[in-house]
């Protein structure tokens, strides 16, 4: 396994063991990226700044993550995992089509309306006029991937026999839609706190139950 010279390494001297895997110094790199976007934007968001709360050398951080762009592109594939690992969970288990999804819209909404999510969506919508690149590596990499990945377990439950949809992808977005748009924009203008657990699980039933009385097989 390869190993980073870093800011830690050299200070405990050249002769002594590596601490730490390039894996595992990424994720410190885009732990530290992410707060450091959210909090100086985009704009004002340096790379020195970012590898010294990471603890790492400028050097390496950008032999790991070649540019500013990159570092955000990474801060939001490594953010929709956690929904992805959810993705992957959801049919464990779960043979009922309305449990599945109230768990899928709750997987849903605890990803997209969590406070790191919010907060780079705001961003964002802030900054894309003059950053194209941020626009683009959002909506790829966050909106149209879990809306892909929604879409694939209707059309699972489709093949089962549960539901019948002519448009799976076109179902999924108004499912996300349902789902988050109102609290996540009341939150992202602060008009509202980002529902509790509680609030998501009750909006989650009423969603599934609304969706489904319209296509049940």
């Amino acid at each position: 396994m390869s190993v980073v010279e870093n800011d830690e390494i050299r200070h405990r001297g050249r002769g002594r063991p590596p601490i730490r895997s390039d894996e595992a110094t990424l994720r410190l790199i885009l732990d530290a990226a992410s707060e450091e976007f959210r909090a100086e934007g985009y704009a004002a968001t340096g790379i020195a700044a970012v590898a010294r709360r990471a603890g790492v050398s400028t050097r390496t951080l950008y032999r790991l993550v070649p540019t500013k762009a990159e570092l955000f592109r990474q801060v939001i594939r490594r953010r929709i995992g956690d929904f992805v690992l959810a993705m992957d969970a959801l049919e464990t288990g779960v043979d009922d089509v309305a449990a599945g999804l109230e768990r899928l819209l709750i997987a849903y909404a605890t990803f997209s309306l969590g406070p790191e999510v919010v907060a780079v969506h705001r961003l964002v919508l802030g900054e894309c006029g003059h950053f194209p690149e941020l626009g683009q590596a959002f909506y790829e990499g966050a909106v149209q991937k879990a809306g892909h990945l929604i879409a694939v377990w209707l059309q699972r439950q489709c093949r089962r026999g549960l539901i019948k949809l002519d448009d799976t992808r076109l179902a999924a977005d108004m499912l996300r839609g349902m789902m988050i748009l109102e609290p996540q924009r009341a939150a992202m203008l602060g008009q509202a706190e980002a529902p509790d657990a509680a609030q998501i699980t009750r909006r989650a039933k009423a969603c599934a139950k609304l969706f489904l009385e319209g296509c049940l097989v």
